[in-house]
Order: structure tokens, then sequence, then C-alpha cells
């Protein structure tokens, strides 16, 4: 029995296709190599420089990646109540500082220090420290316990 015939006809590229392969495959290397940061700054959403203080119920806690939230009704200094968001770390993050999606129930009175939102109106805060009445627990007081 012969062996088979390999040979095989020249694959013809032309420049044109080449060129755009070039360009495809610089364009997957940059999106592979290049740091993806998919969070927004909290620099744009928040003044890093100041601080404020916020005292009331918990409404809602959503212990999740990326960032988890607490939901806080506030009385205002004219006596209505707002509801401000809170922005935390993420579930990750929290659970590995002693943090489940148990430490905080509907009901706590809590006071949350914090980087304010640049928008007033929207009522956000970004978490430094939380303390509840109840038991003095506290989150944001030692070393580690940072939302990055």
């Amino acid at each position: 029995m012969a062996p088979p015939n390999l040979s095989y006809a020249p694959i013809r590229v032309s420049v044109r296709s080449m060129k755009r392969l070039s360009v495809c495959l610089s364009f997957a290397l940059a999106l592979l190599t290049a740091r993806v940061d998919a969070h927004h700054s909290f620099a744009a959403t928040y003044f890093e420089d100041k601080t404020m203080q916020v005292e009331g119920k918990l409404v809602q806690f959503q212990f999740r990646n990326p960032h988890s939230f607490i939901q806080l009704e506030v009385k205002d200094e004219g006596g209505q109540v707002v509801r401000w968001s809170i922005e935390w770390g993420g579930a990750s993050q929290l659970g590995s500082q002693g943090v489940t999606n148990e430490t905080l129930k509907y009901g706590d009175i809590v006071t949350i220090i914090g980087n304010p939102g640049r928008d007033p109106a929207d009522h956000r805060i970004r978490m430094l420290s939380l303390r509840r009445k109840s038991d003095n627990f506290g989150w944001g007081q030692r070393p580690g316990e940072v939302v990055n």
C-alpha cells in the first residue's frame, strides 16, 4: 500500500486580511492585558474628604457583591422620615471581616459615619463605621475593617 500524498497547496493571504487580523489581535491583547475596573470611582460619587453621621432604623440590608447596601429611615431636622442608602463593602470582603447576612436585622437602630454623597438629594453615604445601639456591635473601628 502506497503512503498518502501529503502535499498541500499554499494558502494565499492578502495584505489586507493580514492587517485586519493584526488589528483584531492587537485589540484582543489590549483587552486581556489591561486592568479592567468595572467599579465606579468612590471619589466621583462621594466626598472622600468629608464625613457625616446619621442614626436611624434599618429597613433593609442587601448583603451582596460587589457592594452591600443598608437602607435606613432617618428623621431629618423637621421630623420627616428620610430614607438613606449606605454603601458598604462586598459580601466576600465583609465576610472575611466577620460580617454575615445575619449580622444586621430589620429594626436595628444604628449610627453610621461615612463619606456623604456629592448630591445631597440622593441621601447616600459610603460607610466608614457602624454602631448598633442595642448591643454596641460595631464595625470600622478595628484594623482591617475597611471598604476597598
